[in-house]
């Protein structure tokens, strides 16, 4: 596959596709019903706008973030939409049997054809006492080793290819590959496209290595992304999934129509990661909650190192900062992830940068 066929096409000015990074935050004062009504309306609003991809991240054990199970909330966003590419970013392969990926994400496939992506991530998405109860087995101990055996299982499991003697070959996820029509009317099988996400080099070399796409997550490790990306395009070798390499970052961005609102939600935000980083998640808060806190001199440190990587302000502001990000990165597409406290904020900020970069939906 040529690196075209995943990209999006760009209707409007943006110079690479845009596209959704979702987290379904649930904000004080809001339930996880609310989260998620708005992620449906967020998935409607960026399919409208020309968005290219909306992926969901699996997280557990955060109060703030109601995506712990990106399959279920996929399939009714499949329900909602009809155009816009569904996809996971992404599922934490250590945490599930890959023979359970590949039935979900075969129904997916079955569900929205030609339009499902699995992004596959090796860090458990949360802490170590919850990773342990979600995988009930010694294999919380388990290496960075042992992540390609898994992925190969699984893309055994998705090609319904396993070799004659193996002790899964008579075992089938059912959906399997679906028979897609080419043109000229032959049938060959379709499955969900793999990619690799990281925020080191380990999958950005594996990526390369397997000539698999790369979502890097720089919206909290931008200090590894140029190292990583480089990574990943000198070691990658032509498959035949992808015959050049494809790189997408996360990027948190927040476009607000006042630049002061901006500053509030992004301080909002770093209350947020500094309770998530001592241990104490809880609800997104408040800008009103984050101004009352009284932060130490070493919170107010990690919140300026934590905020100079979120791009925020105005359309304008934001487009500017995204842009530069692309040709510092020459990344092959950007993922926003807007974090606010409330779904109507995060909406807005969404319909700010379409209309930045006058997007609209192809024909």
């Amino acid at each position: 596959m040529a690196a075209d066929e995943i990209r999006g096409a760009v209707q409007g000015t943006a110079p690479v596709p845009l596209s959704v990074l979702d987290l379904v935050t649930v904000g004080v004062g809001s339930t996880a019903s609310d989260a998620l009504r708005t992620s449906v309306e967020l998935a409607r609003l960026t399919e409208s706008r020309g968005f290219h991809r909306y992926w969901v991240a699996e997280h557990h054990s955060m109060p703030g973030v109601a995506s712990s199970s990106p399959a279920v909330i996929l399939a009714h966003l499949a329900a909602h939409t009809s155009r816009i590419r569904l996809g996971s970013g992404g599922v934490m392969l250590p945490n599930h049997a890959p023979l359970v990926i590949a039935e979900q994400f075969g129904t997916l496939e079955a569900l929205a054809p030609g339009r499902v992506d699995l992004g596959l991530g090796r860090a458990p998405g949360t802490d170590g006492a919850t990773a342990a109860a979600l995988r009930r087995s010694d294999r919380l101990n388990e290496s960075a080793d042992d992540f390609p055996q898994q992925l190969t299982e699984l893309t055994r499991f998705l090609d319904d290819d396993f070799p004659d003697g193996h002790p899964y070959g008579r075992i089938h996820a059912v959906p399997g590959p679906v028979q897609a029509t080419a043109p000229g009317g032959v049938q060959s099988p379709h499955r969900p496209p793999v990619w690799l996400l990281g925020s080191s080099g380990f999958s950005a070399r594996l990526a390369g290595a397997l000539g698999l796409p790369f979502a890097f997550a720089h919206h909290f490790s931008a200090h590894n992304t140029i190292p990583a990306l480089d990574l990943y395009r000198e070691t990658f070798r032509p498959s035949e999934v992808l015959d050049a390499p494809y790189a997408l970052i996360g990027v948190s961005a927040l476009a607000t129509d006042d630049e002061k609102e901006a500053r509030r939600q992004v301080r909002a935000t770093g209350l947020n990661m500094v309770r998530l980083r001592t241990g104490r998640p809880g609800l997104f808060p408040s800008p009103e909650e984050a101004e009352a806190h009284r932060f130490s001199a070493m919170e107010e440190e990690f919140i300026e190192s934590w905020g100079a990587n979120i791009v925020h302000g105005t359309a304008d502001e934001v487009r500017s900062g995204l842009d530069d990000l692309h040709k510092r990165t020459g990344a092959d597409e950007l993922m926003i992830t807007s974090h606010a406290h409330s779904g109507e904020l995060r909406l807005r900020s969404y319909e700010l940068i379409a209309d930045a970069y006058e997007l609209r939906a192809a024909a």
